[in-house]
């Protein structure tokens, strides 16, 4: 299925030994569904496959968000947005599909929630000047499940990824550089052309180097993580929790509504 009759929900160009993967729901700020989930997913296999592709560089369609996180509307019609192919490989296609092949963020506006959490999942990270950071969910009611509530600590020094977690609050692209969240900052006209600069001096270097490193610098072994196995399960475990309680029904209600949720703490 796809969002309209022409136009998958991610869609690809190779450039010499770079593939460019965007995601493209304009329409929907790019939220994840899930046939955005399998195809992305799709990609990243295919490129850490492929000899040919040494690196990839993944955007979002359109000026305005990079990634809106999931889409709220397809879960409220009961639709499954994880990967039809393979759901070992998580929300997104890639939150737990670790390739050796270098994958380089181009942050092209909002990067909230799963978004961020997609941007926190990539080895690199350039972003437009006017991309912000964030992982919301408490807001709602929720925690950041996709890998953001433990991933944010590890990139960033302790006391700032406790506030940004706990406060809701984003944070701009310029201070997500001086955090060292983010690779480059740069004016949105010239994102893409840095992101495959980026890439291209990466793509010169020897790929079975280039890979062998990725993997030891993130402890990948048969394409496991085996230091993140246990944050997963806690992770996996508050999100059951937190899912199923009567705060979580009510942050989603509240927003559509356009009012303050009442929090009851259960």
């Amino acid at each position: 299925m796809t969002d309209t009759p022409n136009r998958p929900a991610v869609r690809t160009e190779r450039r010499g030994h770079v593939l460019l993967v965007t995601l493209d729901r304009p329409e929907a700020r790019n939220a994840v569904n899930g046939e955005m989930s399998t195809l992305l997913g799709r990609a990243l296999h295919e490129a850490d496959t492929d000899p040919e592709i040494r690196v990839v560089v993944l955007t979002g369609a359109g000026e305005k968000a990079f990634c809106a996180g999931a889409d709220l509307k397809a879960i409220s019609r009961g639709e499954d947005i994880f990967p039809a192919e393979n759901r070992e490989w998580g929300f997104a296609g890639m939150m737990q599909h670790h390739v050796s092949v270098p994958v380089i963020a181009a942050v092209n506006g909002t990067a909230l929630g799963g978004g961020c959490e997609i941007a926190l999942a990539c080895d690199l990270v350039v972003a437009a000047e006017h991309a912000i950071f964030g992982l919301p969910e408490v807001r709602r009611g929720l925690i950041a499940a996709a890998g953001g509530a433990f991933r944010l600590p590890a990139q960033v020094p302790h006391r700032v990824a406790m506030e940004m977690i706990l406060t809701g609050e984003p944070i701009s692209a310029a201070r997500a550089l001086d955090l060292h969240l983010v690779n480059r900052v740069v004016p949105a006209a010239g994102l893409m052309d840095a992101a495959v600069e980026l890439a291209s001096v990466i793509a010169a270097n020897a790929p079975l180097a280039v890979q062998g490193s990725k993997r030891v610098a993130l402890g990948i072994s048969d394409g496991e993580r085996p230091s993140e196995v246990e944050r997963w399960r806690v992770s996996d475990t508050e999100m059951i929790t937190v899912m199923t309680s009567e705060d979580a029904m009510e942050g989603p209600t509240a927003f559509a509504e356009k009012r303050a949720p009442v929090w009851k703490a259960r």
